[in-house]
């Protein structure tokens, strides 16, 4: 009965459609805390106020399954880059694949399918390697080729592993093993290509911690190392390197998944960080040779040891999840998650109801260690998040009731309420970001459901809607999770994610048995993400902002944001419903308008004023002194 009411719920909204405000977010989801456990390895381990851009409009991109699997977890914090879109319009991507539930035993490594222009092949039921891997990277490689990444888990080798071939989506592949270091296996990679015809291979993985049956690196425990090939992994001019500006003397640890890599000929950025370690920039310009570093968050508790915790006081931070992508100018652009983290000295834990998506780039100035410098509420005192400027993604109120209504138990994912940000920038320097977030009305009854959300910005200047990208009905029971962007785009953006019809992860151990997981491709109309589906309607609720002052005693200013040319007026009512003042805007622009009520001409009391514009009207209720 309960999933029949839903449905009936979301077919009014797709008939209608809605807008969104931001919402308050209880003081019961902020405060909820949860002991963290260590990243899977193996299978056994808001009062805010209304901002007027911020709205639902309803799409349907193109959609395709291009493969399954029954291992649902395919990242504990970040992404890898798993897709490529190349210039004749073909596409790869990758995703880690296993159905020999519930260890995986031999059958869990890289699914991978290929778009000709046309068609995606058939579905994959086997992976690509011979042996047991898993947590895939891919690119473009050479002029025409293609190169994948993972690490072996598991496997008769420790270390990872390299699947390549000349020639895109046809041929054999060739397999290569990276030896990593005696004892310190490097596990969970990152990988991409840059320089010319993406001929040289940039990789960081991360030695495996001692949570994890590993052992400390040059002092560290779970040793970021920094490795570069120019032929595609047969030989290695820079090999497991420990950037200084990543070692002992400035951290004692870094998390499995929390880290990036991206390149653009000879620029190279890293990015790192999560709740117990900055979030961190590094940057070369020449090709990986030297390395520069910006500290883009501080962690209030430097050098915090997860080997010799010690009580905190709880902090906002980032979650881990993030993304970053180059401008065509050469600049660094991130998005983050946001979350909170204390620790009582026995273990660390995360705020499951805390979220939001942070926005950053080389222009601007760096966040503090201040506790709530990243707190992303209104109320904060001493938040250094600026809406819609710094802070532009966060829960939407779909009901439109100003809380956040979802049921108690949400996916087990260690990130923030709206997390898993990826960021795309085009030739032009339009910026667009996806994220992952908890949504209101969409649950399986014990459960709320993820869905995928997109955003536009021209040059981080200003954000415009939010757009639920999988609010097809097709997705009304489906946990939307683990998107990654392509880092081309044409007029299109490009992403791959997975849906479960159950929020979580049956690999962790939550609520929901190991069944069929579906990879997706997506393919989104940038400018259907930019100006949001076609609306003729002039004014929404949340354009007609309250007047102020309000009480007030003189004149008082309603502004009043109009979507089309139309005319534009104001009524005034006494509680007796009578007429008692009307103004004549005339003929209103797109964008913010002002209407003056003069007050010297009421009485004191309550009045209503209606704000008309075109066919829509908006009512609201003010105070004369």
């Amino acid at each position: 009965m309960k999933r029949l009411l839903l449905l009936s719920f979301v077919l009014a909204f797709v008939m209608a459609g809605f807008a969104q405000q931001r919402a308050t977010v209880s003081n019961d989801l902020r405060n909820f805390a949860v002991k963290k456990i260590q990243p899977v390895i193996e299978t056994n381990n808001f009062s805010h106020e209304a901002l007027p851009y911020s709205s639902q409009d309803l799409l349907t991109p193109e959609e395709d399954i291009i493969g399954t699997t029954f291992y649902d977890l395919q990242s504990n914090s970040s992404m890898q880059n798993r897709i490529f879109v190349y210039d004749d319009g073909t596409v790869g991507a990758v995703w880690t694949i296993g159905y020999d539930f519930p260890n995986f035993a031999t059958d869990r490594g890289t699914g991978y399918n290929y778009f000709d222009g046309n068609d995606w092949g058939p579905i994959p039921t086997e992976k690509l390697e011979a042996d047991r891997t898993g947590w895939p990277a891919y690119s473009a490689w050479g002029e025409n080729g293609e190169i994948n990444l993972a690490h072996y888990s598991g496997a008769a080798y420790d270390g990872l592993a390299y699947s390549r071939r000349a020639d895109k989506g046809s041929g054999d592949w060739t397999f290569i093993d990276y030896l990593t270091p005696v004892g310190n296996e490097m596990v969970w990679p990152r990988m991409t290509t840059g320089g010319v015809n993406h001929s040289v291979v940039h990789q960081i993985a991360l030695t495996r911690p001692v949570a994890n049956g590993g052992s400390i690196y040059q002092g560290i425990d779970g040793a970021l190392l920094y490795s570069r090939s120019a032929d595609g992994g047969d030989t290695w001019n820079m090999q497991d390197i420990l950037i200084d500006e990543v070692n002992s003397s400035n951290y004692l640890h870094f998390a499995g998944d929390t880290y990036e890599v991206q390149a653009q000929g000879e620029n190279v950025a890293i990015l790192y960080g999560e709740s117990w370690t900055d979030l961190g920039l590094l940057k070369s310009t020449d090709g990986g040779d030297t390395w520069s570093q910006t500290i883009i968050w501080e962690c209030p508790y430097p050098m915090w040891d997860p080997n010799a915790m010690y009580p905190t006081d709880t902090f906002y931070c980032s979650d881990g999840a993030h993304g970053l992508a180059f401008d065509q100018s050469g600049m660094v652009h991130v998005v983050f998650g946001i979350n909170r983290a204390h620790s009582d000295g026995a273990g660390g834990f995360w705020f499951p109801g805390v979220g939001g998506i942070g926005y950053w780039n080389e222009n601007r100035p760096t966040f503090s260690n201040d506790m709530n410098a990243l707190c992303p509420y209104s109320d904060c005192v001493y938040s250094e998040l600026v809406d819609d400027y710094s802070l532009i993604g966060w829960t939407q109120d779909i009901n439109n009731n100003g809380t956040i209504d979802v049921l108690d138990d949400w996916g087990l994912y260690y990130l923030g309420f709206s997390s898993m940000p990826q960021i795309i920038i085009d030739d032009v320097n339009n910026i667009y970001m996806v994220f992952s977030s908890v949504t209101e009305t969409y649950d399986n009854g014990t459960q709320s459901y993820r869905h995928l959300w997109g955003r536009y910005s021209g040059y981080g200047d200003f954000w415009g809607p939010f757009v639920d990208l999988t609010s097809d009905l097709i997705h009304i029971f489906d946990e939307c999770v683990f998107p990654s962007v392509a880092s081309t785009t044409d007029d299109n953006l490009y992403l791959v994610y997975q849906t479960d019809t159950e929020p979580g992860m049956a690999v962790r151990g939550d609520e929901d048995p190991f069944g069929n997981n579906d990879i997706r491709y997506m393919k989104i109309d940038k400018m259907e993400l930019w100006v949001g589906i076609e609306d003729n309607t002039a004014i929404h609720d949340y354009d007609v902002m309250q007047n102020y002052p309000n009480p007030f005693n003189g004149t008082s200013t309603v502004q009043v944001n109009v979507r089309t040319t139309t005319n534009l007026s104001l009524e005034v009512v006494n509680m007796m419903g009578q007429i008692v003042q009307t103004v004549d805007a005339g003929v209103a622009q797109p964008g913010m308008n002002k209407i003056i009520i003069d007050g010297t001409k009421l009485t004191s009391g309550v009045y209503f004023y209606t704000v008309k514009a075109g066919e829509t009207s908006v009512t609201k209720k003010m105070i004369v002194e």
